[in-house]
């Protein structure tokens, strides 16, 4: 077959210098690293230049790898203009949605996860004669993964295979050691001058407000077309409303995202007509690989949207960051792609060093089911022994097989099973994939394959947070896209039902022509209930969402999540769909647990008994029952005493007094003498008060006995002896009255006493063997205090006199002797008359 020329072009373009150098690169090495900036013609001129190589087999092909679907037919679509032909002949193009490849093409361009799924299908890349990954910089998960797949390849089957990584910033060095010390070769690259304008915007302002100002600023001071950089298509859609009817009348505002039509995204990318000018709207999907002819104003907000993986939830979220430095550097970029431009930033000059110097890389921050199902099918059963610019983390890799392996789609060793490789033979996610061939062996093939479109084709029947609306909008568009996309879905719920183990009508089970019982078959651990305010919802795997209330779904008792975004304890449901809790029942009945438990219920203070049905953290149903009478019930209600106080038992006066007692002895003798106090006894409760109660359930019905047989055990045997004859309750003073001792007065023990009934006591009273004085008070006949002592004999000899002349006025009835130790004790008053 003779080689294939380029067209002559009237433009030269920078890359053309070390094209020479590249291909004797390529003909003595098998890998090369290219480094150019955007717009030095890496991208188009690099395939075109290989073409005719030595090395090149004939009819054998390059493949070149774009990152994004628009870049992938926009670089397809100019090589097939160089060459003066359409394309499909000598350069195709192989996308999800219109692929073009024939007999005689020799350049395939494909995007990054197409290349992914036709190694793993054919290893030894047959008729591949070299593998261009484009763009490399952007460091997307397929990419990476591709790459080490090439290069194993390159390794152990076909070490003719040629690799070229092209990038625009890039540590190539870093590159060229991952390639074995491969050959670097730089492009100087053509860039016209550019002027840098620094806005910094209020922290407190909306994004939105402040872009549309910058936009319409620059729209005032510059002529030319304007690319806007903004971090999503929502930021888009408010920035367009924004500028709607603010703009001149000679200026388009077109939209530029990846959930857009071609024809769409075309309409963005075109040229503005003579005399027009032109505002695109775009996120980080134009930094490279397209120009967009006219633009010469570049607007950037310094955002982007990342997707952040975490594996304790098993989701990634999409989380506004600021763009790295070159990110900026290559937005700056686009206003100096033609001529001479602008760059408006949205940040202080100061701030741009502190950005991180590269985007961290999708395969740090990513879920990483696909690739290590990927890596399965491989035949790796580890993915870092594969030759990665950044290893893949260990957590997320055990999250990844975890996951697998739940779904039977690899052993406990990591390899690929029988149910593996029917996921993998499906050109989606493992949990999408598990979706389809799951509902194929229920009779639902179809119904999954076209839900399962609408989730990975971003836009398809809209945006709406409803994916049963959704479905719905997509099986009634007429459009294009939709067509071919219902047209893929269907084939693979073809080849799904081609590999179903049964194929039953579904009959008595959920109805798997809904979305919501469908969905829950990819996410189980997504499925959530509504909690508190209307809106909020609670998912089985513990983390909180929040639908706008607006929404007929915020009124639904059970959804399934298929993405949202935001902190982790009230993210944003972005899509999801209503299930019934039977069909939760009737899918999941192996994975719900039932469990009975026992709780305090602190405001009733008594136990309650509850049978729940849960999935994970989702309550399914939930029913009282009869408290059990048993050790852990009683247990449960001891720890419940402990929590609302002590206090809360019914402590009669014996049981304070006999409390209080062995408190004084343990004061006064310390070990072993039990602490009494409310810490200790609510610190052990479970210990001396649960045996105890058994069958109670409340804490009113806890008797004083029961109380009283509990702390009766505290105290050992042969200290129960020691405190009645050291600690008694009462004390017998010489009128042989029994007086109770009151021990909780703080410096007790107190015992108050009438003073005539202690006449003729001549020695202080005392308790625990004569160690500890009582504290006496000593009483008036009408019982009132008149002194307090500790030393009964002193008193007698000194403040004695004192109370005898005060109180024998008062109380002339009752006898106040001058020497009280010769005066015999008496309860009575003197006989009248004496």
């Amino acid at each position: 077959m003779a080689p294939v020329t380029p067209a002559p072009t009237d433009h030269p373009l920078p890359i053309d210098a070390v094209l020479p150098r590249l291909r004797a690169t390529l003909e003595r090495a098998t890998s090369a690293v290219l480094v150019a900036p955007p717009g030095a013609g890496k991208t188009t001129r690099v395939p075109l230049a290989l073409l005719d190589a030595p090395w090149l087999e004939e009819r054998a092909r390059i493949i070149v790898l774009e990152p994004r679907r628009l870049a992938a037919r926009g670089a397809a679509e100019r090589m097939a203009a160089t060459l003066g032909q359409a394309v499909g002949e000598t350069v195709g193009l192989r996308v999800r949605l219109g692929s073009k490849v024939s007999s005689r093409t020799r350049i395939e361009v494909v995007t990054e996860g197409v290349f992914t799924r036709m190694i793993l299908d054919d290893p030894e890349l047959a008729r591949v004669g070299a593998v261009l990954f484009d763009e490399f910089h952007e460091r997307s998960l397929d990419a990476d993964l591709g790459l080490a797949l090439a290069l194993d390849a390159q390794g152990a089957l076909r070490p003719d295979l040629r690799i070229l990584v092209m990038s625009a910033t890039l540590d190539g060095a870093r590159v060229a050691r991952l390639l074995g010390e491969a050959h670097v070769i730089e492009s100087e690259g053509r860039a016209f001058g550019i002027e840098t304008r620094h806005h910094p915007r209020s922290p407190d302002g909306r994004i939105e407000d402040a872009m549309a100002e910058a936009i319409l600023r620059a729209l005032r001071a510059d002529p030319g077309s304007v690319l806007a950089f903004l971090p999503g298509q929502g930021e888009i859609r408010r920035v367009a409303g924004l500028l709607d009817g603010r703009v001149p009348a000679d200026t388009e505002v077109a939209p530029l995202y990846g959930a857009l039509t071609p024809a769409e995204q075309d309409r963005a990318v075109s040229p503005a007509p003579a005399g027009r000018r032109k505002v695109v709207l775009a996120t980080s999907i134009a930094e490279t690989s397209l120009t967009i002819e006219g633009v010469r104003i570049v607007v950037d907000s310094g955002l982007a949207r990342v997707p952040l993986y975490e594996p304790a939830t098993g989701l990634t979220r999409l989380v506004t960051a600021r763009a790295s430095r070159a990110s900026v550097d290559q937005r700056r970029g686009r206003a100096g792609r033609t001529e001479p431009g602008v760059c408006h930033r949205l940040w202080a000059e100061a701030a741009t060093q502190a950005l991180d110097p590269f985007g961290r890389p999708e395969i740090l921050a990513a879920d990483l089911a696909g690739l290590v199902l990927d890596c399965a099918s491989w035949g790796v059963l580890d993915p870092r022994t594969l030759a990665f610019l950044d290893p893949p983390p260990a957590p997320a890799l055990d999250e990844a097989g975890a996951m697998l392996r739940a779904i039977a789609a690899i052993d406990d060793e990591g390899r690929l099973t029988t149910s593996g490789r029917r996921l993998r033979a499906l050109p989606l996610p493992p949990r999408l994939a598990r979706m389809v061939v799951g509902a194929a062996g229920l009779g639902a093939a179809v119904q999954a394959a076209r839900l399962a479109a609408v989730l990975v084709e971003r836009g398809l029947g809209g945006d709406g947070a409803d994916l049963a609306e959704r479905v719905d909008r997509f099986a009634r568009d007429r459009g294009q896209r939709a067509a071919d996309m219902r047209r893929l879905a269907d084939g693979w719920a073809r080849q799904a039902e081609r590999q179903a183990e049964s194929h039953p009508d579904g009959s008595g089970g959920p109805d798997l022509r809904e979305a919501g019982p469908l969905l829950a078959l990819a996410y189980p651990d997504r499925i959530a209930r509504a909690r508190g305010r209307e809106g909020e919802f609670v998912l089985a795997n513990g983390r909180g969402g929040r639908l706008d209330p607006a929404s007929a779904l915020a009124r639904e008792t059970y959804i399934v999540v298929a993405d949202l975004a935001g902190a982790a304890g009230n993210a944003r449901i972005l899509a999801a769909a209503a299930i019934a809790s039977e069909a939760i029942e009737a899918l999941f009945s192996d994975r719900i647990e039932a469990t009975t438990t026992v709780s305090f219920d602190t405001a009733a203070r008594a136990l309650r008994a509850r049978n729940t049905r849960r999935l994970g953290a989702v309550t399914l149903a939930e029913r009282t029952l009869p408290v059990p009478a048993d050790a852990a019930s009683a247990e449960i209600l001891a720890r419940g005493v402990a929590r609302i106080g002590i206090a809360a038992l019914p402590w009669t006066p014996a049981l304070t007094q006999w409390r209080a007692r062995v408190g004084f002895m343990r004061a006064a003798e310390g070990e072993p003498w039990p602490d009494l106090s409310d810490a200790a006894l609510a610190e052990t409760a479970p210990d001396w008060l649960a045996p105890e109660l058994v069958g109670v359930t409340s804490v009113d019905a806890i008797p004083a006995d029961t109380l009283g047989r509990a702390l009766l055990a505290l105290l050992p045997w042969d200290l129960r002896a020691r405190l009645d004859s050291a600690c008694p309750t009462h004390v017998e003073v010489p009128t042989g009255s029994r007086i109770p001792v009151d021990y909780e007065v703080e410096g007790g023990p107190v015992l108050a006493v009438r003073v005539q009934e202690l006449f003729g006591l001549d020695r202080h009273p005392a308790l625990a063997g004569g160690r500890v004085p009582l504290v006496l008070h000593l009483l008036s006949p009408a019982s009132r205090p008149i002194q307090i002592t500790r030393d009964l004999p002193g008193f007698w000899r000194g403040s004695w006199a004192g109370v005898r002349a005060d109180m024998r006025g008062r109380y002339p009835r009752h006898p106040w002797p001058e020497d009280p130790i010769a005066e015999p004790p008496t309860r009575r008053a003197k006989p009248r008359g004496t």
